[in-house]
């Protein structure tokens, strides 16, 4: 009995889901793709290449989304960090070691004013990092190259972006798995990973447990904001140029990674696994199309689409059975105290205390 309770356990979660779709996708465009190409290994590298820049999104902002709250801001920073990049190594001539911290740097500045106005000034962080993204960060851009694309020819900076290991695997995709199995890591086996679940899923309940949910807040756009400009600087090492869009429309499909992924809108749950999962099956779906010549507005229509859906699973998901009268925002914190309270208290012995 406790083995077919565990089965059917498995059978419900999140990850057993996704690798069903994953499945009827890869399988689907396996089957029309010509000469059965797209599992290819020309086309299975192609599509872990397009993953590399919407993984570092997608780690950045889920972070944020784990703990309850939302950031916009990446996508923008990390094309103020490009053309920071661009400037600092063509026009400046600093040698690019100090050019990646700098720009790291910068992502990190972004990320904290997210944290002060989301904190300090309670703005709703949906607003606050949109704000900071489509204005300061994108003036911020203009600003450093003087509305026009600025070359670049470090040849160290050039070749993380474009050199492929064995003239396969590009170097940038090695570095985009790497930092999700480092934060899938920090999420799984480490206390502070636990603590970002249990601020997430309880604010009320993480501070009796001794935990300091603003505090953990400053690091996770921090993070967020250093993770958008490391993408900025790779997406701007590939195309040899600090352009002045770069990649500001990345943000969106990052989000609808994520949540599409399991990690839920409201906090407290998701992994990233599930984040890769997500990523795959979205970057793997828009592959197929390309390979079906389907047109990119089409592309746009069923990102759309998919965003919807991701949505839609997250509420499902989410949703309390009928009867229930305690309202959301109090479900998000007293309710989860009231109902994790105890693993709480005996979580922050293990967990210790962030302030």
């Amino acid at each position: 009995m406790a083995n077919a309770g565990r089965f059917r356990k498995l059978l419900r979660s999140k990850t057993i889901t996704l690798v069903a779709i994953l499945f009827v996708i890869v399988l689907f465009f396996w089957y029309v793709s010509p000469k059965h190409s797209y599992l290819s290994v020309r086309n299975i590298t192609s599509i872990l290449n397009s993953m590399v820049l919407y993984i570092l999104f997608a780690v950045g902002v889920a972070m944020p989304i784990l703990l309850g709250e939302f950031d916009l801001s990446p996508g923008y920073v990390g094309t103020a960090a490009g053309a920071l990049m661009a400037k600092l190594l063509t026009e400046v001539g600093v040698q690019w070691y100090y050019v990646v911290v700098l720009c790291l740097l910068l992502g990190i500045a972004f990320g904290l004013l997210n944290a002060v106005l989301i904190n300090k000034f309670r703005i709703q962080s949906f607003i606050a990092t949109l704000a900071v993204g489509s204005f300061l960060a994108k003036g911020v851009a203009l600003i450093v190259s003087d509305g026009r694309p600025i070359n670049i020819d470090d040849s160290v900076i050039v070749w993380v972006g474009t050199y492929k290991i064995g003239g396969i695997v590009p170097v940038a995709v090695v570095i985009s798995l790497v930092v999700i199995l480092i934060y899938g890591i920090i999420l799984a086996k480490t206390k502070f990973g636990r603590s970002i679940y249990l601020c997430g899923g309880g604010r009320q309940a993480a501070r009796l447990a001794g935990l300091n949910p603003e505090r953990l807040s400053y690091i996770l756009f921090a993070n967020s904001g250093m993770l958008g400009a490391l993408a900025g600087m790779i997406f701007a090492a590939r195309l040899k140029t600090g352009d002045l869009t770069g990649t500001n429309s990345y943000s969106f499909p990052a989000v609808t990674a994520v949540i599409f992924g399991g990690i839920s809108f409201g906090g407290g749950s998701g992994n990233m696994l599930g984040c890769f999962l997500g990523l795959l099956i979205i970057n793997g779906f828009n592959n197929g199309l390309t390979i079906m010549r389907v047109t990119s507005y089409w592309q746009d229509v069923a990102s759309g689409i998919l965003l919807l859906l991701a949505l839609t699973l997250d509420f499902i998901r989410n949703r309390r059975p009928i009867g229930t009268d305690t309202p959301r925002a109090r479900r998000r914190d007293l309710g989860g105290g009231v109902e994790k309270v105890k693993e709480t208290e005996q979580a922050g012995g293990r967990i210790g205390t962030i302030s």
